[in-house]
């Protein structure tokens, strides 16, 4: 596992989600027809709600990129890569026609998760030590 590349991935994806909850926070139309999708009234509102969704994982996966080491940062980026794929394949399935966003958006959740997935299988780049098996006794900090 790379723990470097992990943490990076983390701090780009969490930029990239609170840009997208922000837009889906303040303008859920455009990104409504971005998607090629019709505002059926209650569709804007969902879009917020999801923006608020995001804006939550966005800074979740910041603070993880800051403070995650060894299992932890495993299961987090394990999560995020099954995430990221989901939503390249539910964008691509989505109930209307394919849009250039639509494609944009997939791609950008389909390089995000095998960004993650390559990054979980190769090693180096960081510590992979447990901070647990070396931290020294108090009595040994102060000589």
């Amino acid at each position: 596992m790379n723990e470097s590349a992990l943490k990076t991935t983390l701090k780009i994806g969490a930029l990239v989600f609170g840009c997208s909850a922000l837009l889906l926070l303040v303008t859920p139309g455009l990104f409504i027809a971005a998607l090629g999708l019709h505002d059926g009234g209650g569709l804007a509102w969902a879009m917020r709600m999801l923006g608020v969704t995001v804006f939550a994982l966005a800074g979740n996966m910041f603070q993880h990129s800051k403070n995650a080491l060894g299992g932890s940062l495993q299961v987090v980026s394990w999560l995020m890569c099954f995430s990221a794929g989901a939503l390249g394949l539910l964008t691509l399935l989505i109930p209307t026609r394919i849009t250039p966003f639509c494609a944009l958006y997939a791609a950008v959740g389909f390089g995000f998760s095998l960004a993650y997935l390559f990054n979980l299988l190769v090693r180096g780049g960081g510590s992979t030590i447990d901070p647990l098996d070396t931290a020294k006794p108090f009595t040994e900090l102060e000589s």
